[in-house]
Formats: C-alpha cells, sequence, structure tokens
C-alpha cells in the first residue's frame, strides 16, 4: 500500500489571508489523521507566507502519524526540523521567491553538499529524501549522498497525462527501476490528484508515500461544498 501525506500549506494559506486562526491548522492536522491519512507534510518557506516556523513547534505534539517536512536546507531550516525531529525531511532545492516548487536537485553538482546535510540529519534520527526529477544522470550519485529516499517532482507527469499518459510515464518507471535496485525508498508529490494519482501508483513499483495538497484542498472544496451550502439554506429558511 502507498501511503497519503497531505500537506497542509494551503490551509495556512487560507488562514494567514484574514489574519486570524481560522480555519485552524492544528484541528484540521487532527481532523485529517482521523480520517486515516498516513501522515501531515508541511513546507514552510523563509517569509512564511503560509506555514508558520512556530507552526511546527504547535503541529508536532499533535501529529502521531508521520510527519514530514520539506524545504531548502538553509540553516534556519535545519535548526527547526532537528529541535522538532519530523519522521522525514524531504530537501527541496527551492529558491526563497519561488511560489511554489519548480524542479528537483541536481544531484551532480551538489553531491557534497547533500551528502553533509543528508548525514547531519540521519545522525539526528531523522529519514531523509531528495526532491527529484525523473532523469537518470541525477540517479547515480544517489549512493553516495546517502538519502533514505528520493521524492519525484510529478509536475511533469501532471501536465502531460492528459496528452499521453504512457509517454508521460515512461521517465518515472525507468528512475524508479534503478532507483529500486539501488535499494532507496520512492515517494513522488506535485500535481498529483484524482485525476492521475492511480495510473501513477500502478506504474511505480514499490512506490511507497505519495504527498499531496494544493489537489486534495481543491478537490475538498469541490466536493463538499454542497454539503455546505446545504447546511446554510436550511439555517436561513
Amino acid at each position: 500500500m502507498t501511503k497519503l501525506s497531505v500537506n497542509i500549506n494551503k490551509i495556512a494559506t487560507l488562514r494567514n489571508s484574514r489574519g486570524g486562526d481560522y480555519p485552524n491548522l492544528i484541528n484540521f492536522a487532527k481532523k485529517i489523521q482521523s480520517f486515516g491519512a498516513d501522515g501531515i507534510t508541511v513546507h514552510p518557506r523563509p517569509d512564511e507566507r503560509h506555514i508558520k516556523y512556530s507552526d511546527i513547534y504547535n503541529l508536532r505534539p499533535v501529529v502521531y502519524k508521520e510527519f514530514n517536512i520539506e524545504g531548502n536546507p538553509i540553516k534556519k531550516f535545519i535548526d527547526l526540523v532537528i529541535k522538532n525531529k519530523p519522521d522525514q525531511v524531504t530537501l527541496v532545492p527551492d529558491a526563497e521567491s519561488d511560489l511554489t516548487s519548480s524542479a528537483g536537485w541536481n544531484t551532480v553538482k551538489h553531491k557534497n553538499y547533500l551528502k553533509e546535510i543528508v548525514s547531519e540529519l540521519n545522525s539526528n534520527g531523522i529519514r531523509t529524501s531528495i526532491f527529484l526529477d525523473p532523469e537518470l544522470k541525477y540517479i547515480e550519485p544517489l549512493n553516495e549522498i546517502g538519502a533514505d529516499r528520493i521524492e519525484f517532482y510529478t509536475e511533469g507527469f501532471a501536465k502531460n497525462y492528459k496528452i499521453n499518459k504512457e509517454k508521460a510515464i515512461e521517465p518515472y518507471r525507468k528512475c524508479a527501476k534503478l532507483i529500486n535496485e539501488m535499494g532507496i525508498g520512492i515517494n513522488a508529490g506535485h500535481d498529483l490528484s484524482l485525476d492521475n494519482i492511480l495510473f501513477f501508483k500502478n506504474n511505480i513499483e514499490n512506490l511507497l508515500e505519495v504527498s499531496i495538497g494544493h489537489a486534495l484542498i481543491a478537490e475538498s472544496l469541490d466536493l463538499g461544498i454542497e454539503t455546505v451550502i446545504k447546511k446554510y439554506l436550511s439555517y436561513l429558511k
């Protein structure tokens, strides 16, 4: 079974847009776990435009399933995760100005840097995952880097899925085969949705975990808004 970790960044974005505490991030984290999700993912950014650094400290005591923290391993981020010791840290090479993650690591260029970061996190008992584009040239350095897992950056798959799903999945399938042979775990995330998740899962052997946020929250609005409108109408009659 592939585990589902729910990224709650969008809930924090909605909260921050009004400057208050509604929707309450902690309550949603509790509900998401009680509904059966296997974990909670957050991706704090230096400008704290959605998840705030203080949120991590508040979430740590209530996340009783897997806690996955994503981010660029700048010093502030590393200090945060070592203090809170999540189950997994996913290293993402996003610039501070990026609206969302837009590329995986160049593991050839940044091999030594990633090796140092992974070693530090592993020494603190934290599982590590490297955000990765589905390109074979980036796989070979993984053994030396020492990460436990990779997370496929799946925007390319999602973008091309409706055009030609077999062509869209092929680079991921090829890379997954080699990664499995190396004994490294496989996660995936970014733009996976109800439309494409089953095809992706069925074509990636030993897919351990997916992290889904934007699509899941948007789909929740779409599938749940009828219930809320009917409740309002019943109260207003």
